[in-house]
């Protein structure tokens, strides 16, 4: 089952709050588990986004039982819309302190992971102070990772993520906020010592080709033009 797979705490978690995985999270898991990038086509409620946060989660979790987890952002969350945006950020929340919970109970390091959103609309204290303390999970837009990127502050927050989860994937193909995530994409690898893991996530992909292809950039495709 894909639950063995995870940490102890983050299974009771999951088993306290589901009946069982879905579908989607029984197939997705394995292929994020080998760190390979992942287009996650799926309808909405089938547990997409859980998905992608609950392995970065865990990953997250065994470092800080590990005393290995720096104060570094590695988990970046792109959604197109601010809403959306505040909104996983709340979600996030309810996990979080769950997991935390059940660690005290099992008598493991109480593992503190922040999570916080930084859109056009953060104020500017609150996008200072996330420079000096980065969060372990940061839920953005498009436009406010191309700003980061055009910062020394913000590069060098940026200098550690390893996993991008790419929320309504198919809402940016084939228009100008696209291009400037791919282009986003490519600069924000460029800063990192090894390329990020990329998940894709959308209930609506035609052609699928073409949004697989989106998400991976073009240094990612077999010489047949397939993703890898």
């Amino acid at each position: 089952m894909p639950l063995h797979q995870f940490h102890p705490a983050v299974r009771t978690w999951f088993e306290c709050n589901f009946p069982a995985p879905t579908e989607v999270q029984t197939q997705a898991w394995p292929a994020i588990a080998s760190g390979k990038n992942v287009l996650v086509a799926a309808p909405t409620g089938s547990g997409k986004t859980l998905t992608a946060f609950l392995w970065a989660i865990d990953e997250l979790v065994r470092e800080g039982i590990g005393g290995c987890l720096d104060d570094s952002l590695h988990v970046l969350y792109i959604s197109p819309l601010k809403a959306l945006s505040n909104d996983i950020e709340k979600n996030l929340r309810g996990p979080l302190r769950g997991i935390r919970s059940i660690l005290k109970e099992q008598g493991l390091p109480e593992v503190e992971i922040r999570a916080q959103v930084r859109t056009g609309d953060t104020p500017a204290s609150e996008r200072t102070a996330m420079k000096d303390k980065p969060p372990h999970i940061l839920v953005t837009t498009p436009e406010s990772l191309y700003v980061l990127l055009t910062s020394a502050g913000g590069r060098r927050m940026l200098g550690n993520v390893r996993t991008v989860i790419i929320d309504e994937v198919h809402a940016m193909i084939g228009d100008k906020r696209g291009s400037h995530l791919s282009l986003s994409l490519e600069r924000l690898d460029h800063l990192l010592r090894k390329p990020a893991v990329r998940i894709g996530l959308s209930a609506t992909q035609r052609p699928i080709e073409l949004t697989a292809r989106f998400l991976v950039g073009n240094k990612h495709l077999n010489r047949d033009g397939t993703p890898q």
